[in-house]
């Protein structure tokens, strides 16, 4: 006698393949989240790296003219203000990630991987 999954998939292929493509479809939806939240870190950490390097080319065009005694407050302001922006960034590149993925792939593989068990005894 031939296990359940095989008379199925000799009687009726097209059930099998249904399930798969329902398969690739579930674990295409999963990965698109996850590749979304990878490009928002990377772009966040670009950024964190990109606003460093602006901060310290302000800070230092700062400090050259405020040594010339030519201060304004701008010179002040201009390089506070790429902190800010750096700061905000790397606070986003630091977010933890959800870890919440992939539940509904593991609970639809547990449930099939049970009616298997199930059909086989």
């Amino acid at each position: 006698m031939l296990h359940p999954l095989f008379a199925t998939l000799i009687k009726r292929p097209d059930l099998i393949a249904d399930h798969v493509s329902a398969y690739v479809e579930l674990i295409a939806q999963e990965t698109s989240g996850v590749t979304a939240d990878w490009v928002k870190r990377s772009l966040a950490w670009a950024l964190v790296a990109l606003g460093a390097l602006v901060f310290v080319l302000f800070s230092g065009i700062a400090l050259m003219l405020g040594v010339l005694n030519q201060f304004h407050w701008v010179l002040v302001a201009v390089p506070g203000v790429v902190l800010l922006l750096t700061l905000l960034a790397f606070s986003k590149a630091r977010a933890p990630i959800k870890s919440d993925r992939f539940t509904d792939l593991k609970s639809q593989m547990n449930s099939d991987l049970s009616a298997l068990r199930e059909a086989a005894e």
